[in-house]
This record gives structure tokens, C-alpha cells and sequence, in this order.
């Protein structure tokens, strides 16, 4: 009998083709973070109410010299479990929280905040006023916010040797898809240890539940044809399983519904909620009808020099794209001479350009020709900042700003504005070359990516040290 017929060397070799195609690591692939994450976080609430009382007390012996241990417990009986509710609401006691000091000192803040509202509230409908304590429970919020924010800082080495510096095990199996590297995460090949998504093979379920055994999350990077079994894989696994699909970076895909019989890819939301809408709005109303009261007499002045000057119209009117790519009329103080202006923008002004009048050339370079665009905010074209509005055949180079980088349109999800991100850093004038336009696009839709009122403000103050530059030409 040959080698090749042997059932001995034929056995052999069956075992040592599954010693190969065992798997080289040690099941489970890592310990469970779940209840190193409980503790942690109970950690942190003991902590959190310990330091809250702490305040309280010490507050109390720096304006009294004294303890009303009365008044301060019944006080810590309704402030505590209040910051309890509101701190889980913010998601104070999360993985993302865990992992970033800064995001966990932010939301706890927030919650402090919010607790000494609905405290003041709660005072108000019991018919008890803080009497003579606001002063008190002021320093008290300050001062838990800063001893909290130091436990966060002091406990971030502690979080990383407990639950790792994701504080979560994530597992990447490759059956074949594209490659997807995840800092910190365990990647199996599917190949190396013949694994596949076989649900009628019990023994495969079996030895695929070991590899998944302890992870929080679980991808799989597979060809098409290959997704459903996986989906199926997972979805009777206790884990949280994805799958990887190009798609999704691709058109931008931001979640998922299923509606009856089909289901659907969102790709958009729009970058406000109806909240931030209503907030952005009320600024835009509140500082463009207090900018028009302030200015009112410098407007008057630059009107009448520039109808002195040539005996022309005193505002320039150009149509520009705004939210949701609509055409609008921008109003701006005429800086040019009335039968050389460019109705579509097409020629951008250069710093020696015979068209710009006298005062329109001063008017210009101290953006004082932009004020009437607080006309445009008033009426709902416009918001006080947002990405600027360009002139319909404004041009990067030789080319329309639409054919330099797709990403343009996306500018227009949001109302735009008398100045932006783009603006305070620089990023104005005209547009010679396409990097022009790709600085400055890149600015806009970082300002698109997580709106805040802090936000904006910050741009608002910054643009008042930018208001005269040497780009206005």
C-alpha cells in the first residue's frame, strides 16, 4: 500500500493539517470589560456624590463659618439623585465618557447645569425660594464642576489600566472583504482558522461564539454574497455585530430605516436639529436688528458718499446660492462703478481692478460694503455666520467651483452667513487657483460637522479682529 493510500499517514496528515488550521490564540481572545466598566462607573458615581457633598460643606464653612448640617442634607437629599438623573441622561457614565477626560468633564458640566435649573424650579413651584442662597448654590455648581472635572483627570489612568484605552474589545474578522484596521482591535483572518458563516454546521457556530466571547463589538469585512449569512451569524449572537460595506463611506450614509417591504440608506439630516434652528435663528434676529440700531448713522454716511461720488444706485444686488441651493438677492453697499459690475461674479476684483470706486475701495477693504447683508439676515436668506455666499458663476482657477470638488453642494445644507470659519481664518478674497477654493471649502464644511452656539460666538469675536484685511481688493 502507498503513502498516498495509507489511512495511518492519511490520519496523520488530517491531524496536522488541523494542528495548522487551529487557531494560534488562546479562547476567549480577552477578558470582559463589561463589569470592569460597571465598577468604574459606580466608582465614579460614589465619587461624583462624595464630591458634591464635599463642596457643599466647604462652601458652607467659607460664607458661614459654619455647618447648617440640617439645611445642606435635605438639600443633598434632592441635589444628588437630580445630578444622578440628569448626569445618565448626558451619558456622564459612558464608554465615551471613559475614554476622553475632556468629553466626560464637558458632559459633566452640563449636568451640574442642568441640576441647579431644575433645582431652582423645583425652589419655585414648593413656593420656597433659596432665600438669601443664590450666591451659595452658585459657588457650590462652580465648585462640583471643578472637583468633578479633576476626579475625571485623576481616574483617566486608572479607566485605562481597568477597561484598556477603548474600553471596549472589538474584534475585526476578514472573510475576504476589504481591509479595516481599528486601533486596539483583535482581527482574525477567516482563512487561517477555517471559519465561515455556516448556520446549519452547530460546530461552526460553536467555534465562531468562542472568537466572539467577552467582544462588545464585532465586524466582519466579507464579499456580498457572503452578508446575509453573517447577518444571520449575529443575529443570534449576544454581541453587537456590522458589517463593513464601501457604500456606506462612500454616498456618506449616516444610518438606516426600514419601512415596509424596502428598506433605505439616510444620507443626509441636515446639520441642525429644529432646536438649534429656533436658537440660531433668535441670535440672527437678536444681533442683526442690534447691529442695524448701532450702525444706523455710519450706514447713512457710507450711503450718502457713495450716491456723491458718481450719482449712482446705492446697493449692489447679486442673486447667490444659499440653503437648500435656492437663489437669493444679497445686498451690498455698490463698491464699483454702476456700469462695470459683474452681475454674476464671473471676474473676481484684483487688487489694482479700475472698476472699484474711491470709497468703494475703502469700503471694501474695512468690509464695511458687506453691512448690508444684515438687511438679508433679518429677512431669512441669511444667518450671521455660516459659509459665505458665493456668486453663481464664481470661478476657482478657470473652473466652476462645483467642478473643482463634489463636496461644494454639501456648503448648502446650512443658511449662509455675513462670515464664517472660512473667513476668521483668512480664507477670503478672491479665488486665483482650485486650493483656493479647497482651503476654504474645507473650513465650511468643518464648521457643517457639530454646530454649537459656542461656536458661533467664538467666530463672531473672532471676526472683529478681521474685519480690515488686506484680501478686500
Amino acid at each position: 500500500m502507498t503513502a498516498s493510500t495509507d489511512p495511518v499517514a492519511v490520519l496523520s496528515r488530517e491531524r496536522e493539517n488541523a494542528a495548522h488550521a487551529a487557531p494560534r490564540f488562546v479562547l476567549p481572545l480577552a477578558p470582559s470589560l463589561e463589569h470592569r466598566r460597571l465598577q468604574v462607573y459606580l466608582m465614579q458615581l460614589v465619587g461624583d456624590s462624595l464630591g458634591i457633598a464635599a463642596v457643599f460643606l466647604g462652601v458652607s464653612l467659607l460664607l458661614a463659618h459654619s455647618i447648617d448640617w440640617r439645611w445642606i442634607g435635605n438639600l443633598l437629599l434632592m441635589f444628588v439623585p437630580l445630578y444622578w438623573t440628569f448626569a445618565i441622561a448626558f451619558r456622564v457614565y459612558s464608554v465615551e465618557s471613559l475614554i476622553s477626560p475632556r468629553r466626560a468633564q464637558l458632559r459633566v458640566a452640563n449636568a451640574l447645569v442642568v441640576t441647579i435649573a431644575a433645582l431652582f424650579v423645583v425652589y419655585f413651584l414648593a413656593q420656597s425660594p433659596l432665600q438669601g442662597r443664590r450666591m451659595w448654590m452658585g459657588l457650590n455648581v462652580v465648585g462640583s464642576i471643578a472637583v468633578l472635572a479633576a476626579l475625571r483627570s485623576m481616574l483617566h489612568g486608572l479607566v485605562e489600566r481597568r477597561c484598556g484605552p477603548t474600553a471596549q474589545n472589538v474584534l475585526v474578522i476578514d472573510d475576504g472583504g476589504g481591509i479595516v484596521r481599528i486601533p486596539g482591535a483583535w482581527t482574525v483572518q477567516t482563512r487561517e482558522h477555517n471559519l465561515k458563516p455556516d448556520i446549519c454546521d452547530p460546530h461552526m457556530l460553536d467555534r465562531l461564539g468562542l472568537f466572539m466571547t467577552n467582544m462588545d463589538r464585532v465586524l466582519v469585512t466579507c464579499p456580498p454574497e457572503r452578508r446575509v449569512a453573517w447577518a444571520m451569524v449575529f443575529k443570534g449572537s449576544n454581541i453587537c455585530g456590522e458589517i463593513v460595506d464601501q457604500d456606506v463611506l462612500t454616498l456618506g450614509v449616516v444610518g438606516a430605516r426600514r419601512a415596509g417591504a424596502f428598506g433605505t440608506l439616510i444620507v443626509s439630516l441636515g446639520p441642525l436639529s429644529v432646536q438649534g434652528r429656533a436658537i440660531k435663528r433668535a441670535m440672527d434676529l437678536a444681533l442683526a436688528t442690534t447691529a442695524l440700531m448701532a450702525l444706523f448713522p455710519l450706514l447713512l454716511i457710507v450711503a450718502a458718499l457713495i450716491r456723491l461720488e458718481d450719482g449712482g444706485p446705492v446697493f449692489f444686488c447679486q442673486q447667490r446660492q444659499g440653503r437648500n441651493n435656492r437663489l437669493f438677492w444679497i445686498y451690498k453697499f455698490r463698491s464699483m462703478r454702476e456700469l462695470q459690475h459683474d452681475p454674476l461674479g464671473t471676474r473676481s476684483a484684483s487688487r489694482d481692478d479700475d472698476r472699484i470706486t474711491r470709497i468703494g475701495r475703502f469700503i471694501r477693504r474695512s468690509s464695511i460694503d458687506e453691512l448690508p447683508q444684515l438687511i438679508n439676515v433679518l429677512r431669512g436668506d441669511m444667518s450671521i455666520v455660516g459659509p459665505r455666499p458665493h456668486a453663481i458663476g464664481s470661478l476657482a482657477g478657470n473652473k466652476p467651483f462645483w467642478d473643482v470638488d463634489p463636496r461644494y453642494l454639501l456648503r448648502h445644507s446650512l443658511k449662509p452667513g455675513l462670515t464664517g470659519l472660512a473667513q476668521v481664518r483668512g480664507l477670503r478674497g478672491a479665488t486665483d487657483s482650485e486650493t483656493d477654493l479647497v482651503h476654504r471649502l474645507q473650513a465650511d464644511l468643518e464648521y457643517l460637522d457639530g454646530w454649537t452656539v459656542m461656536r458661533d460666538i467664538h467666530i463672531i469675536f473672532a471676526t472683529l479682529k478681521v474685519v480690515v484685511h488686506d484680501r478686500a481688493f
